[in-house]
C-alpha cells in the first residue's frame, strides 16, 4: 500500500478500525499537552526559565495547534481524516526528536511547536471519522470514547510520567515518544479503511466558501465563544499550572503533586466518557444537550473559583471536580455540526477547535507572565499571582456563560 491509496474494505467493526487508531493518536497528543507538568520543573532548571518562559514554551503546542485548525479542517473535508493524520504525526514525531534534542530554549520551543501541528489533527480527525462511520444519533456518546482516550494520555502524563523519569531523564522519554508517534501514524493509515466520499475534491473557492458560512453563522457563535473561553482555560491550567498551584499555593511535595494530578487526569477521563452518554441518554427524554452543557459549564466556574480563591482544604477535590467538570465543553463538538450540512463537519470543529486552542495559548502565556510580576518564593511562585491569574480568565469565562444562558432563555420563549 501506498500514501493515498485507500484502504481495501470498509469497516466491519467501526469501533475497532476507526475509533481505536485515531483514539491511539489522540491518547497521544493529550500526553503531549499534559506532560510539561511533570518535567516543566527541570525544564526550568536546567534552561533557567521564569514562569513567563515556561508558560510561552509550553503554550507553544496551542499556538502551532490553534493556527493549523483552519487549514485542517479543509485538509479533513478534502483528503479524509486518514491521510490528514497519518501524516500530521510524522511532523509530530520530528518535533518529539526536536525537544528531545535542544540545548537551548528557542530550539525547545521549535520543538514544541511542531508537535502541536503535529498532533493538531488528532482529535479533529477522529471526530471527522466518526461523523463518516456512525450514526448522528451515537455522535455525543462515540465522541466521549474519543475524549476518553484524551484523558487516558493525561493520565500517563503524570505519576506514570513520573515514575519512567526515575528510570530515564526527560530526553530519553521525548525520544521514546517520537518512535510511538511514529507507530501510531502508521497504525491509521493501515487499519483505518477510506470511503469514496471522502476522496472528493471540491474546489478551493468552495472550500473556503464553507468556512465563511460557518463563521458568519450567528449559531456557531452562541456556543463557540462561552465553549472557547473554558475549554481553553481548562487546558492551559490543567496542562501546565495545576501543578504548581499544587506546589505553591497547597504546599505539596512532587510525588504528592503527581498522584494529585493523576487523580485529577483520572476524574478528567471519566468526565469525557461521562459527558457524552449522559447527554445521549438524557436527550431521549427531552433535555436538549446544550442544557447539559450549561449545567456542567456553571460547575466547572464554581471550581475554578475555589482554585482562584487559593482553597487548599481539599486540594485533590477541587482539581478532580475541575477536571470532571471542565469536560463538559467537549459536548460543543456534538452539538455544533448537527446545526450544519454534514459536508462542514470538519470545518465546523476545526473552526471550534482554533479558537479554543488559540485562547488556550494566551491563557498558558498569560498566566506565567502575571506569575512574573511577584517575586519568585522558597517554594516557587506567589500565591497571590495565582489568585490574579485564574480570576481575570474565569472572569471573562463568567460574562461568556452569563450570556449564553440569557440567549438560550430568550431562545425558548
Amino acid at each position: 500500500m501506498t500514501l493515498g491509496e485507500p484502504a481495501a474494505s470498509p469497516a466491519r467493526n467501526p469501533f475497532v478500525n476507526v475509533l481505536l487508531p485515531f483514539a491511539g493518536g489522540y491518547f497521544l497528543s493529550y500526553l503531549y499537552r499534559s506532560v510539561n507538568a511533570i518535567i516543566g520543573s527541570d525544564l526550568a532548571r536546567e534552561f533557567q526559565l521564569s514562569p513567563a518562559d515556561l508558560g510561552l514554551l509550553t503554550s507553544a503546542y496551542f499556538l502551532t495547534f490553534a493556527a493549523f485548525q483552519l487549514p485542517l479542517g479543509l485538509l479533513l473535508d478534502r483528503f479524509g481524516p486518514r491521510r490528514t493524520d497519518a501524516g500530521l504525526l510524522l511532523i509530530a514525531a520530528a518535533g518529539a526528536a526536536v525537544f528531545a534534542s535542544a540545548t537551548q530554549l528557542p530550539l525547545l520551543i521549535f520543538g514544541r511547536a511542531l508537535i502541536g501541528l503535529g498532533v493538531s489533527g488528532c482529535l479533529m480527525s477522529g471526530i471527522k471519522a466518526n461523523v463518516i462511520w456512525f450514526p448522528m444519533s451515537r455522535l455525543s456518546a462515540v465522541n466521549g470514547w474519543m475524549f476518553c482516550a484524551g484523558g487516558a494520555g493525561m493520565i500517563a502524563a503524570t505519576l506514570p510520567v513520573q515514575i519512567a523519569l526515575q528510570h530515564m531523564d526527560w530526553r530519553a522519554l521525548f525520544f521514546a515518544l517520537a518512535a510511538a508517534t511514529i507507530i501510531a501514524a502508521l497504525a491509521i493509515f493501515a487499519i483505518v479503511p477510506e470511503r469514496k466520499a471522502e476522496s472528493a475534491h471540491p474546489s478551493f473557492r468552495h472550500q473556503l466558501e464553507g468556512l465563511r458560512q460557518v463563521f458568519v453563522d450567528r449559531r456557531f457563535w452562541r456556543i463557540a465563544v462561552a465553549a472557547t473561553l473554558a475549554q481553553s482555560t481548562n487546558m492551559a491550567l490543567q496542562s501546565l499550572w495545576s501543578g504548581p498551584w499544587l506546589r505553591d499555593v497547597a504546599g505539596l511535595q512532587p510525588e504528592a503533586v503527581a498522584v494529585d494530578l493523576l487523580l485529577m487526569a483520572c476524574a478528567t477521563t471519566v468526565g469525557f466518557l461521562f459527558w457524552g452518554n449522559f447527554a445521549e441518554r438524557i436527550a431521549r427524554r427531552g433535555v436538549a444537550p446544550l442544557t447539559v452543557f450549561l449545567i456542567g459549564m456553571g460547575m466547572f466556574l464554581l471550581f475554578q473559583l475555589l482554585a482562584a480563591l487559593g482553597w487548599t482544604q481539599s486540594p485533590l477535590l477541587l482539581w478532580m471536580g475541575f477536571g470532571f467538570f471542565g469536560t463538559a465543553g467537549s459536548l460543543a463538538y456534538a452539538i455544533l455540526p448537527q446545526a450544519f450540512p454534514m459536508t462542514l463537519a470538519g470545518r465546523v470543529n476545526t473552526a471550534l477547535n482554533s479558537l479554543v486552542f488559540g485562547w488556550a495559548f494566551v491563557v498558558q502565556w498569560a498566566v506565567g507572565a502575571v506569575l512574573s510580576l511577584w517575586p519568585v518564593t522558597v517554594s516557587g511562585y506567589d500565591a497571590q499571582g495565582y489568585r490574579w491569574a485564574f480570576g481575570i480568565f474565569l472572569l471573562a469565562e463568567a460574562i461568556a456563560w452569563g450570556w449564553m444562558v440569557i440567549h438560550t432563555r430568550d431562545s425558548a420563549h
